[in-house]
């Protein structure tokens, strides 16, 4: 492929608007080489040869001689980097010296794991490990292989889920792991962040914990795309120190990554063409060019949507190139996401559309492009996805097309803060109490606590064992603490990737049969009544959602629109936990009350997002502890603004809007994970008033991080506002989807002067 060839093909078309917003030539990179300390064991050596595995790049020589010290390693390079045989060669080394050695691999996605199972196949069967000893173990494994698995194999690939889940409560069955397990491998380590890292700590610690019973200690090995706090973010998840390994030695093919912004369609209300319907026309065209692609979509709903654009589109060409595409996401039953994966990667076909599910390491063979429909949220993520195509080392196409919010307009207009900017800091809470009395339960219930288990779970075990003892969930008998009932494990009643229970069955009335599931968090947004749900580009209506017994009612649907839940927040102050004077106001963190109530619901057309109906619901409201920032405005501000006639509680409104939009920008989070209020007038604070919150119970660590760079935070939001060509304000600015009060009140020159007084530049 020719990717200037592609450009020139793609700026020729009738559809053309100018999208191309900035085009960065990434030059390609060689290969630099790194040397053993000592050689490696000649069986091993052979075999890696024999597959032109040797000699080896310069971060996995560093990691493999660190991993023979006996450090636990944490390796944070590019996508495509060869990370997988850091830790392969570590393990094979020991499963060949060390006969009874074990090992544990795991993996945030089934996926994943089946694709290093097939690596490990090709490269080191039979001649190294026979078969059947090694092998996945997760939720799609059939229940009469699972006792020949713990009994023979010696690497056992998983996920965390399984681990927390099917593992440890069972640690009895799985004493032969644990008694002679020699490393545990945490693969893609970048994705344990906020809720789901914080859990996957938890889990984490109560492995070493058992490990200790059985007598053994592991030695772990983290591999995550690149972080700014690799040995940090590892050491948090794990509890142990850790060796860092970041210095890239891989060779890479170039790269030619095209910011696409959709063209405005109304400069004055600023609306641009969908995002959606222009990752569709990429998609074709690519896929109509023989060019083979891999289009991310952020949600489910969308991955669905672009999908159905693009078969429609090529049914329409007449190319027949139609049934060479698939989506691809969570919430597929296993045997789909198995053949869709299969078909992939064996060329079957010619393009997927999919969540971040494929976001990950796994081989999805040549691709040549990739088209991300939004900013996933993180420049590491970014770079993920984008490193899907041009694995082969060949010159490869990425587009990154701009959703019409303030964080991806933002870097259409600021290109260098991308490309210029070093990557985020992962942030994970093992200590969150919502997250860490969860796992202090199950821990109780796999072995009675002891003072001793302050090592894993660190100063905070005290105190929440003293909140469970107090709950009457547990009980002091001489020097151990037990479950004061425990009739099944606890580790069932935990959805450790979400701080909901369990999940929701979606079933296909029409046919009594299980679609797919649901976790309780999203359910209120996704399948309420009247909600329309796509499954495999199919649209199917929300008819029940029956909240005590966890399922949904879907009939399949021909309705050319879609639904956008609505929802409406109110905030408690509880303890202020620190401030700061910053330029001419104080900023505030704490702790605070959140409730938000699910509302109603928007229709929107397809292909246009034209909106042609709204509908109320009435559903329970959702009540929760977490973090918060806040600010008060500058000395006078409020007046000003009042008396020269300015919306007060738009302005507020929309800078806060503005502002929940960037800071994922200087924090690894999604917008989802981030909340706000604003009110020109607080009842616990008396004055007027814009809060930032985690939106999970207990916090994460994200108001924490805006709290540290509030500054640069009204910066950036105060750009975006400014340079928006739209008068009133727009999606790409001060509105959001999500906003409750429908976008009422917004005044954005209300927003835009707030913005420069808390700046001082008013």
């Amino acid at each position: 492929m020719e990717p200037a060839a592609f450009l020139h093909y793609l700026t020729a078309q009738p559809g053309y608007s100018g999208q191309v917003a900035h085009i960065e030539h990434i030059p390609p990179r060689k290969a630099e080489y790194g040397k053993l300390i000592s050689p490696l064991e000649a069986s091993l050596e052979g075999c890696l040869r024999e597959h032109g595995l040797l000699p080896l790049y310069s971060h996995q020589a560093e990691a493999v001689n660190y991993a023979r010290q006996g450090s636990n390693v944490v390796v944070s390079t590019s996508s495509a980097s060869g990370k997988t045989l850091c830790y392969n060669i570590a393990v094979l080394e020991a499963m060949v010296t060390e006969p009874r050695s074990r090992a544990l691999y795991l993996f945030p996605t089934k996926a994943l794991a089946q694709d290093q199972l097939r690596g490990l196949d090709e490269l080191f069967c039979p001649g190294l490990l026979k078969r059947g000893e090694f092998a996945t173990f997760d939720g799609d494994t059939p229940y009469d292989e699972r006792a020949e698995i713990k009994k023979r194999a010696r690497i056992i690939l998983t996920n965390p889920d399984m681990l927390h889940v099917g593992i440890l409560p069972n640690h009895r069955a799985w004493s032969g792991l644990l008694r002679h397990l020699r490393y545990v491998v945490v693969d893609e380590a970048h994705t344990y962040r906020g809720i789901f890292g914080s859990h996957v700590a938890g889990v984490l610690r109560r492995l070493r914990r058992l490990c200790r019973l059985y007598g053994s200690s592991p030695q772990f090995i983290c591999c995550s795309a690149t972080l700014a706090n690799p040995g940090e973010h590892a050491g948090r998840l794990v509890g142990l120190p850790f060796s860092v390994v970041s210095g890239d030695g891989s060779p890479h093919g170039g790269k030619e990554f095209v910011f696409w912004n959709p063209p405005l369609i109304d400069k004055a209300r600023g609306v641009r063409r969908s995002a959606s319907s222009e990752a569709a026309v990429l998609f074709t065209g690519l896929v109509s060019q023989d060019i083979r692609t891999l289009t991310f979509a952020r949600s489910r709903r969308l991955t669905e949507l672009i999908y159905t654009y693009s078969r429609r589109r090529l049914d329409e060409a007449g190319s027949g190139l139609a049934g060479k595409i698939k989506p691809y996401r969570a919430g597929y039953l296993p045997e789909e996401r198995r053949r869709i994966e299969r078909e992939l990667f064996s060329g079957q076909l010619s393009g997927v559309v999919a969540t971040t599910a494929l976001e990950l390491g796994i081989d999805v063979g040549g691709l040549e492009a990739t088209v991300l429909t939004g900013y996933p949220g993180s420049i590491a993520s970014t770079w993920q996805q984008a490193g899907r195509s041009g694995r082969s080392g060949e010159v490869s196409l990425s587009f990154l097309i701009a959703l019409d919010n303030p964080l991806d307009q933002y870097l259409m207009h600021h290109p260098d803060f991308f490309f210029r900017k070093g990557v985020e800091n992962a942030l994970v809470n093992p200590d969150n109490p919502y997250i860490l009395r969860g796992h202090l339960l199950c821990a109780a219930w796999e072995l009675p606590l002891t003072g001793a288990d302050e090592e894993f779970f660190g100063p905070a075990l005290s105190r929440e064992r003293t909140e469970l003892e107090r709950q009457g969930i547990m009980r002091q008998w001489g020097s151990r603490w037990y479950l004061s009932a425990a009739i099944a494990p606890p580790a069932r009643g935990i959805n450790i990737r979400s701080t909901s229970g369990e999940n929701f069955a979606l079933i296909d009335v029409s046919t009594g049969s299980l679609l797919e599931t649901v976790e309780e968090g999203a359910a209120f947004f996704q399948i309420h009544p009247g909600a329309i749900y796509l499954h495999q580009g199919e649209s199917y209506l929300i008819t029940e959602l029956d909240l005590a017994n966890h399922t949904a009612c879907a009939e399949p649907t021909t309705a050319a629109y879609y639904t956008q839940a609505r929802e409406i927040t109110d905030l408690r102050v509880m303890r202020v936990l620190c401030a700061k004077s910053c330029r001419q106001t104080r900023v505030y963190l704490g702790e605070v009350e959140v409730t938000t109530t699910v509302v109603g619901f928007t229709k929107k057309a397809q292909f246009t997002e034209e909106v042609i109906g709204e509908e109320a619901l009435d559903l329970p409201p959702r009540r929760f502890p977490t973090i918060a920032l806040w600010f008060d405005l500058p000395e006078g501000l409020a007046s000003r603004l009042t008396g020269e006639q300015f919306d007060l509680a738009g302005g507020l409104h929309g800078a806060e809007h503005a502002a929940i939009s960037i800071l994922p920008l200087f924090a690894l989070c999604d917008r989802n994970d981030i909340g706000g209020v604003s009110t020109p007038f607080h009842p616990d604070t008396g004055r007027a008033q814009i809060f930032i919150y985690d939106a999970h119970p207990g916090g994460i660590g994200i108001a924490e991080k805006g709290f540290a760079l509030v500054e640069q935070l009204w910066e950036a939001t105060l750009k975006v506002v400014a340079e928006c060509p739209c008068q009133d304000g727009c999606p790409g600015c001060i509105q959001s989807p999500k906003c409750g009060n429908n976008n009422k009140p917004l005044d954005k020159k209300a927003a835009r002067v707030l913005l420069e007084g808390l700046l001082g530049d008013g």
